[in-house]
């Protein structure tokens, strides 16, 4: 289903814009939180007053004394009145000096999605088991401590932007509309993490942006914006699954988007007989961009080209060569979730197609079916949430949502000819202060936002505008690669490099 801007972008952006916003446009189930025995109603303007707790999280090789704040900031937006009160939930190592310990500012995406998924997959104190053993909508909602969190090197604090997690609207109409808008919502981001410094003592500390999926696509923007806007300087950039450019499609030839998805389709066939690695992958990405590139463009006119592209996608993906014939040697991300497996007759998942589900309906390729991964964790992981508030003693009355539809069907990407994106911001970002790093992660297996064509991007930024201060990570796992275990402890080895080289960086500079 397409989001319904309020303004629509070029017509260009709006099948680059449904390969992320697949994200969005399944709805999330949610969990009721509990309201404060004291108190049976309140007024939506209201969240609960901030909760301190501490905590012992005990870890097989070490054991860490953590305090969490659980609480919200308001969004005036320059209004007098608040135009909405963001959740954030803080989590902060004991006896760190506040000067000096970084901090971190995390994020998911949608738009219309809670943190609730970095939070527990990956960074947070406590962590839901999100391996393909594990994915089931009846699974229990078992936290456990999380060896592989990043409290060892930075703080957190989790920001559930408006409309999402218990984060409310409350100015209105007119509000609504300016929150969910690409500027709106970076504009609203910056003022809560400012807000957040201030009030906590930490405008001094070493400050991180962490972003998934299209909080990845918010994290150069907002790094642009916290500095022109609100003064406050970002040390290092971290982007998860990342789509950088809306506008990577044409509607009518779509070359560099078969291009940069190419190596994922390959490493999903070849993720059937073993491990896939990125190095294995050398050939296939040197043949998306150059004979199979030009193949693309030679066009369908041509019969030699539609016959070696054929005969190389058969060998490459194992597909059936007649549905390949059929298609003149092309193939979607649509038909592949459905062809990669049909023998046995299941679906793959788009944001991870090395996981696959019986598919209830064989015989309409076509019917829109819930997600293997995506759809099948949010029961448990929205469940977990309701857990972990009834540890940090914090329980707004009211819906906790994971994610929500009519979001993505109201957002407005803005009124220029171009459609949205965020390249040029990391560009500039990384060229204007020679300090910044920058990590993007991404999975091998992700058919949303596919590691190549991140690759492609990046290759644009000349080494001395700060290219060399980028690192793309490539693991094995989906567009939440952090599910595999191994993946989960690699995307942590790096952040940590991360801060590690942006403080050496900070250091050389003040000597």
């Amino acid at each position: 289903m397409k989001p319904t801007p309020t303004r629509s972008p070029a017509p260009c952006a709006w099948r680059a814009a449904l390969a992320l916003l697949a994200l969005l446009t399944l709805s999330a189930p949610v969990a009721r939180a509990a309201p404060p025995a004291e108190a049976t109603t309140r007024q939506a303007a209201a969240l609960p007053s901030e909760s301190i707790t501490h905590h012992t999280l005990v870890l097989p090789d070490r054991t860490l004394h953590i305090t969490a704040i659980a609480g919200s900031e308001p969004v005036r937006l320059g209004e007098p009145a608040s135009q909405a009160a963001v959740a954030t939930t803080a989590y902060l190592l004991d006896g760190a000096d506040p000067a000096t310990r970084p901090v971190a500012f995390v994020f998911n995406g949608g738009p219309g999605f809670a943190s609730a998924w970095l939070q527990l997959g990956a960074l947070g104190p406590w962590h839901l088991p999100m391996d393909a053993t594990a994915i089931s909508p009846s699974a229990r909602p078992a936290l456990l401590p999380n060896a592989d969190t990043w409290l060892d090197f930075t703080d957190l604090v989790f920001i559930d932007p408006p409309g999402t997690g218990y984060s409310e609207i409350l100015g209105g109409e007119a509000a609504r509309h300016r929150l969910w808008s690409v500027d709106g919502d970076i504009a609203a981001l910056a003022e809560v993490i400012r807000r957040w410094l201030d009030e906590h003592g930490r405008i001094a500390a070493p400050k991180l942006l962490v972003g998934e999926s299209y909080g990845g696509f918010r994290v150069p923007l907002l790094a642009r914006a916290l500095a022109s806007q609100q003064g406050v300087g970002v040390r290092g950039l971290v982007m998860i699954s990342p789509l950088l450019d809306f506008g990577r499609d044409s509607s009518v030839l779509d070359p560099l988007s078969a291009v940069g998805r190419l190596p994922s389709l390959v490493a999903v066939a070849r993720s059937a007989q073993g491990p896939v690695t990125r190095a294995s992958l050398a050939a296939v990405e040197h043949y998306a961009s150059t004979d199979y590139l030009l193949d693309l463009l030679r066009g369908e006119s041509d019969p030699a080209a539609v016959a070696r592209l054929v005969d190389r996608l058969t060998a490459l993906t194992g597909l059936d060569r007649t549905l390949l014939r059929e298609r003149d040697g092309r193939i979607d991300v649509a038909t592949f979730l459905h062809a990669i497996d049909r023998r046995d007759g299941r679906i793959a998942s788009r944001y991870d197609a090395s996981i696959t589900m019986p598919d209830p309906y064989p015989a309409t390729p076509g019917l829109h079916l819930p997600d293997p991964v995506l759809d099948a964790l949010e029961p448990p992981l929205t469940e977990a949430m309701a857990l972990v508030y009834d540890r940090l003693a914090w329980h707004p009355a009211g819906l906790y949502r994971l994610g929500d539809r009519s979001i993505a069907r109201q957002w407005d990407w803005g009124d220029s000819f171009h459609p949205p994106e965020s390249f040029t911001a990391l560009r500039t970002a990384l060229a204007f202060d020679p300090h910044l790093h920058a990590l993007i992660i991404h999975g091998l297996f992700d058919l949303v936002t596919p590691y190549f064509a991140t690759r492609l991007l990046l290759d644009q930024i000349p080494a001395a505008a700060g290219g060399e201060r980028v690192q793309l990570l490539v693991l094995p796992g989906g567009h939440m690669p952090y599910t595999e275990d191994a993946s989960r402890a690699a995307l942590r080895q790096a952040a940590q490099g991360l801060v590690a080289a942006s403080r050496s960086a900070h250091v050389s500079a003040s000597r």
